[in-house]
């Protein structure tokens, strides 16, 4: 388990971006991180959002950048079809809500954003951030380092809807939460998440009966456990390889 332990990392490598910080700052003495930015900027606040709450709506005017500090949030896209599909399922240290710094004034959300699980994050005014950029290219490294995760999250995810089969979209998710979320341990790598199967199921676009059968099946065939809505996958190469 050792080398599938190190595939599924849950923290992203900040080296790169420090280091290119310490080169165009020399005289910075404490190394940032893109939390001590956020948190530093005129405006700033913390905020705690409760599973299932919606952080906004699309439509709302993007008036602030949000960073994650504890838990997950989901963004999705809802079409004239009513129909709501998920685009991202962020972690910790994931940069959200930052159309405004793009278009460099106030626009309205295109995404809508829900706490996945129970959120810690902390928030800026868009206008702080982007005078924060402008005094310090540093920060535009971290901030870039920022949107770069949530770029690959979609990406992702985008790549496990693909499946139109539902149960290798299940695997796929899966395998997504286990790098992601993942953490080691002598049986495999248990995702730090409380999951509800209604939860899974609204994230990839199915029922929650279908996923109750599904992950039913995965735990016949001895490939993950469910304890008090953690789900551990035992091998996530072996998981992988049952459904290619």
């Amino acid at each position: 388990m050792t080398g599938s332990a190190n595939s599924f990392s849950r923290y992203p490598s900040q080296s790169l971006g420090m280091q290119s910080q310490n080169q165009l700052n020399p005289n910075t003495q404490v190394k940032k991180t893109l939390l001590d930015v956020i948190r530093g900027l005129d405006g700033a606040s913390n905020e705690a959002v409760e599973r299932s709450k919606t952080i906004f709506f699309p439509g709302d005017p993007a008036e602030r950048v949000y960073l994650i500090r504890r838990g997950a949030v989901r963004l999705t896209r809802v079409y004239e079809s009513g129909e709501e599909i998920t685009v991202a399922l962020l972690r910790e240290n994931s940069l959200f809500g930052v159309l405004s710094l793009l278009t460099c004034h106030r626009s309205d959300r295109f995404y809508h954003a829900v706490a996945f699980t129970r959120v810690e994050m902390s928030s800026a005014p868009a206008g702080s951030v982007r005078n924060a950029i402008e005094a310090d290219s540093g920060v535009g490294l971290l901030l870039l380092q920022g949107l770069s995760s949530r770029i690959l999250q979609t990406e992702t995810m985008i790549e496990t809807l693909t499946h139109r089969d539902m149960s290798s979209r299940l695997v796929s998710f899966l395998l997504v939460l286990c790098r992601d979320f993942g953490v080691a341990s002598d049986k495999g790598i248990t995702i730090d998440l409380r999951l509800s199967h209604q939860s899974i199921a609204e994230a990839i676009g199915s029922t929650r009966v279908t996923i109750t059968r599904l992950l039913g099946d995965l735990r016949n065939l001895g490939l993950l456990q469910i304890d008090r809505k953690k789900i551990t996958v035992f091998d996530p190469i072996a998981l992988a390889k049952r459904f290619n």
